[in-house]
């Protein structure tokens, strides 16, 4: 039977800048995760999102403007067993709300997309924040910094200072 997770690629823009919140688990390899978990019984993969995020990160629905179209599906194996985990993008709305850990992680950091990548330690997680990183930077309202110049290197320095809300449906499977 294959597993079910959710969780948010939660972000925020401080100082001008895109940052993506990983947690390092307090278990295993202690690798670097958004906040996820398992789907439980009768729980929609929203609930299981929301509920993993005010759990895991202190962080509830109030705290987020969650993007629900704006999705990243992996599919791999965990101990020879197959595991689907679904991602949504969210913004955190207070750039300095606190994070709050639950025990099962044991710290956490604000990222660039280029930090990000380094800590997280599977291709797929790098992929799937490289393409919530695109998205913000072509569906959300930014401008580039004067320092910048063009829109190349705003991209990728990751600079995004306005935001503008948009009922667009994209789907990353």
């Amino acid at each position: 039977m294959t597993k079910r997770a959710c969780g948010f690629v939660v972000f925020r823009r401080i100082r001008g800048m895109i940052e993506y919140l990983l947690m390092q688990v307090s278990y295993g390899e202690h690798h670097w995760t958004p906040p996820k978990g398992h789907v439980d019984p009768d729980e929609s993969d929203m609930e299981t999102a929301l509920r993993e995020t005010k759990e895991e990160a202190g962080l509830s629905a109030s705290d987020l403007n969650i993007f629900e179209n704006v999705k990243h599906e992996l599919n791999y194996h965990v101990n020879g067993k197959p595991k689907v985990v679904v991602y949504w993008l969210a913004e955190l709305l207070d750039p300095e709300k606190p994070i709050r850990l639950s025990d099962e992680h044991q710290a956490f950091k604000w990222l660039s997309l280029e930090e990000a990548c380094a800590v997280a330690k599977y291709q797929d997680m790098q992929n799937a924040l490289k393409n919530f990183n695109d998205y913000i930077l072509k569906n959300l309202s930014c401008i580039c910094d004067a320092n910048v110049g063009d829109h190349d290197k705003m991209k990728n320095n990751n600079y995004c200072v306005d935001y503008t809300n948009v009922s667009l449906y994209v789907e990353y499977a």
